[in-house]
């Protein structure tokens, strides 16, 4: 097979996330010596134009048409590419097609899904495949579930180090995030709820913490849906819009990768407030909340924070060890900017870079599984994300 012409092409240019992929790529890595080849691609060439222009990307910068209704364009683009990144969701709504296209090509992929009914649909789908081909389909590759999955895999490293064996408890724990929802969040979970409502075998797949191990089911895990008291950690603690999704890929890291952290091995996360009647107050409210989390007004697809707010954004979360003998491990991951936007943007990047000189095989995977501590490497030095043991 001739080499591709590209190490990587964004596909969804010219929405909201797409054009801050591009931004990122073209200021972090453009006329490097060492940077990848790439190129942008959507629907509408007008419209790459415009926005190749408005983030100040060269005028030679190679701009690429594809459509999901049109599988063969996105064939066209994926031999072209050694990396698609695709921010171009709802995926369940427009991504079946290039995932297909991907396979077929043996080309790598990286996406912001958080759609675990039609993640577990492309496993059951493609993974066989995927492995036949080389390419490696790597789901998730954004605020979810980068800090969470990579934070447990380096909270696993450090307890074998320290204990000589890995946790079989981590309590996942947001401490501190400051970001906003755009509008594509709001149309995933829209897309979500109906797909439901279409298909009920998927309820068991988003209700289950291992809905993406197809053949493996772990011991009951700790909910963390409602507000309760952390005796370890002396504060409250709340439920987390995104235990559903992140658990699922911590999960399927552990299994993909032959059960590192043990077959038993259990994980949760919530969102810690304070501790005493006003860390109870803040949980409730928090619980309350995620009943309608984007409110009566939800945003519209290519909306999102401003520039401003991207980069006032920030988040903090714990992973709390449990050893079987009472010792414990702190370890923290940190990172700069919108959780959702401003740094998803610069993980996407990191991911696809992290890619083209990754050997793992081929499969649907997670960015745990195929990168790991690679890319952990690329976010401190590259995407102002920490990744330290705290005691």
């Amino acid at each position: 097979m001739a080499t591709p012409e590209f190490d990587i092409i964004i596909y969804g240019a010219t929405g909201y996330t797409g054009r801050l992929v591009a931004e990122y790529l073209d200021q972090h890595y453009g006329g490097r010596d060492d940077g990848p080849s790439w190129a942008m691609a959507g629907r509408s060439l007008t419209k790459l134009e415009e926005v190749r222009d408005e983030i100040g990307a060269p005028a030679g910068t190679p701009l690429i048409v594809a459509n999901s209704d049109d599988p063969a364009s996105l064939q066209a683009m994926c031999e072209r590419a050694k990396v698609i990144l695709t921010t171009v969701g709802p995926y369940q709504l427009y991504g079946d097609a290039l995932v297909e296209a991907c396979v077929k090509t043996g080309t790598d992929y990286a996406d912001l899904c958080g759609e675990p009914g039609w993640m577990r649909e492309q496993i059951d789908e493609h993974h066989e495949a995927a492995k036949a081909s080389g390419a490696r389909i790597c789901f998730s590759s954004g605020f979810d579930s980068i800090p969470f999955d990579l934070g447990v895999l380096m909270t696993q490293k450090a307890c074998e180090d320290r204990f000589g064996k890995p946790a079989p408890r981590i309590k996942g724990r947001v401490r501190a995030m400051q970001g906003t929802f755009s509008g594509g969040t709001a149309a995933s979970l829209t897309a979500t709820m109906k797909s439901i409502a279409k298909k009920p075998s998927l309820i068991p797949i988003l209700q289950s913490p291992f809905g993406l191990t197809p053949g493996f089911e772990g011991p009951s895990q700790p909910l963390g849906v409602v507000p309760e008291y952390d005796e370890s950690l002396g504060k409250w603690a709340a439920p987390f819009i995104m235990a559903t999704i992140n658990t699922k890929n911590v999960h399927r890291t552990n299994f993909l990768s032959g059960h590192p952290y043990g077959e038993n091995f259990k994980y949760d996360e919530m969102m810690l407030t304070s501790p005493g009647e006003a860390g109870k107050a803040a949980a409730n409210a928090v619980a309350e909340m995620l009943k309608n989390p984007f409110g009566a007004k939800p945003p519209k697809p290519g909306e999102g924070p401003s520039k401003e707010e991207r980069e006032n954004g920030f988040y903090d979360v714990l992973f709390a060890a449990e050893m079987p003998d009472g010792e414990t491990l702190h370890y923290g991951v940190k990172g700069k900017y919108d959780p959702g936007y401003g740094s998803t943007s610069r993980m996407l990047t990191e991911t696809g870079m992290a890619l083209l000189s990754s050997d793992k095989e081929g499969g649907v995977g997670t960015p745990g599984y195929f990168l790991g501590e690679d890319l952990v490497k690329r976010l401190e030095e590259h995407a102002d994300l920490t990744f330290a043991v705290e005691d």
